[in-house]
Formats: structure tokens, C-alpha cells, sequence
């Protein structure tokens, strides 16, 4: 399991790579449009929605709300990156609330789990998600500071995956989570520091508490989308949101992270601008 999920986890990085860097912006954002998609199959099943006809209806929805906003802001043209900025700011007020759910659960599954509402909370995540990918990826250096962004989540995964099967004895969220612990969350962070004091050897000139206040709120970030996708999967009574990626899941288990943390980074990446 653990070569196979070494395996995929490579292929996956290069194919990333091969298409950040050689798509245009408008191209990359076409290709991450599809797995988002892809994503939104997979919430459609944790959403209790069974049949073809029901998750095609959905896709159908998700698509009509990314095409809007591609619409609106120029995608392909002249990008208005304000829209997807003040987007963004909404999207860190819903995980809060989220947040709420996690530490209420199996309680507060009475206000995120009707079939209607959870949803709805996949359409607004998902397009969230996408929205801001895409607004990172027409920044000033947008490419690097989507790998940054993404790199900030890997390594709050890998270090909570190797900190947690080494040290880990105390669980961080058993009813939601039992696998996470509270060493893991600490392996997480502290390659978080690592990853700071790297970028601030190569880039003398960007201070580091700049770069702290950037990566840190996001590694944490991070964590919260693990943990609410965790929180689904459990209440769904399902292992993986699906077995499309050997030893990975499916690609919601792989964007978990992503989609709590890429509106956090636009927002403080459009207040702080370090680079």
C-alpha cells in the first residue's frame, strides 16, 4: 500500500508540474475545471445522491457556476481578480462556521447533513476552490505562488501522516478523525518551518515574519478541510470518497486540504503581498 501510494503520489506531481508550467493560465484552468468536476461526482455521492441522472443534474449545476464566474471575469481575457479576492473572503467565513460543525459533531450534523444542504455546500466549496486556484494563477508570479500554496498543504499532510505513525498517541479529533493526533499536527507544522526558513534563504529580501503570516494561517487551514472531509466520509459510512487514485482515494481525499486552504491563501497573499 505505502509503494503504491509512493507511486501515485509521484506521477500525480509530475503530471501537476508538466501542466502548471507548460498550459497557459486560461489552459491550467481549464484542466483543474475538470477534476474539480470530477471532485464534485464524488461529494454527490457522500451527498446521499445515488443515482446517474441525480449526480449529472449536479455536475450540470457545479459547471453553470464556474462558467458564470469564468464569464464575469474575463477568463481567457483580461481577468478581474477583485471578484475572486472578495469570493474568497466569504469562502474563509463558511469554514469557520465549519469549523463549528467539526468540534459539535455528531451533533452538528443536524445542520450540515440534510441532503439538500450538503449539496449546496459542495457547489459553494467546489467553486470556491476553483475560483481561487484561478485567481492565484493569474497573480504576478502566479504559478509559483500556486506551487507554494500547494506545497504549504503536502507538507502539513506528509508531515502529519510520518509524525503521526512514528509518535502519534494522542488523538486531535477521535470522533471525527481517529487516525490524526496531535503529533501529527505537530509534524505538519514543523515542516511548515522548514518550508519558511527555505524560501527565506532564497529570498533574502521577503521578511520571514512575512512569510510566517502567509504560511502558517494556511497550513492550518489545511488541517480543517482534512478533518470536515473526514467528518463527511464517516457520517456517509464510506472509507474513501472513491478508489480512483491507488492508495490515495479519490481526488477529494487528495483536495480535502486544498479547498479550506487556497481562499485563505488569495486573501492573505492580496493583503500582505510579500514577493
Amino acid at each position: 500500500m505505502l509503494k503504491q501510494r509512493f507511486f501515485t503520489a509521484v506521477v500525480m506531481a509530475a503530471v501537476f508540474l508538466g501542466l502548471l508550467f507548460g498550459l497557459s493560465a486560461t489552459g491550467f484552468s481549464l484542466v483543474i475545471l475538470l477534476l474539480v468536476m470530477v471532485a464534485g461526482w464524488e461529494w454527490a455521492g457522500l451527498a446521499n445522491i445515488k443515482s446517474k441522472a441525480g449526480k449529472a443534474a449536479y455536475l450540470g449545476l457545479l459547471l453553470a457556476t464556474l462558467a458564470t464566474y469564468g464569464y464575469f471575469t474575463g477568463l481567457g481575457s483580461a481577468y478581474d481578480a477583485e471578484i475572486g479576492v472578495q469570493l474568497s473572503f466569504s469562502a474563509i467565513g463558511l469554514w469557520a462556521v465549519i469549523f463549528l460543525w467539526i468540534q459539535g459533531y455528531p451533533s452538528s450534523a443536524i445542520f450540515w447533513s440534510p441532503k439538500p444542504m450538503l449539496a449546496l455546500l459542495g457547489l459553494i466549496l467546489l467553486a470556491m476552490t476553483w475560483i481561487a486556484v484561478v485567481t492565484i494563477l493569474h497573480a504576478e508570479f502566479g504559478r509559483w505562488l500556486l506551487l507554494l500554496a500547494i506545497v504549504i498543504v503536502v507538507l502539513a499532510d506528509i508531515g502529519g501522516y510520518i509524525a503521526g505513525k512514528l509518535f502519534g498517541k494522542h488523538k486531535l479529533a477521535p470522533i471525527v478523525s481517529p487516525g490524526k493526533t496531535w503529533e501529527g499536527f505537530a509534524g505538519g507544522m514543523l515542516l511548515q518551518l522548514v518550508l519558511i526558513s527555505g524560501l527565506f534563504w532564497l529570498l533574502p529580501d521577503v521578511g520571514i515574519r512575512d512569510l510566517a503570516v502567509l504560511i502558517i494561517p494556511v497550513a492550518l487551514y489545511s488541517v480543517m478541510g482534512d478533518l470536515f472531509e473526514s467528518m463527511l466520509k464517516r457520517h456517509a459510512g464510506v472509507k474513501d470518497s472513491s478508489n480512483l487514485l491507488p492508495g490515495h482515494g479519490g481526488v477529494l481525499d487528495r483536495i480535502d486540504g486544498i479547498m479550506s486552504a487556497m481562499p485563505l491563501f488569495l486573501v492573505l497573499l492580496s493583503q500582505t503581498r510579500p514577493f
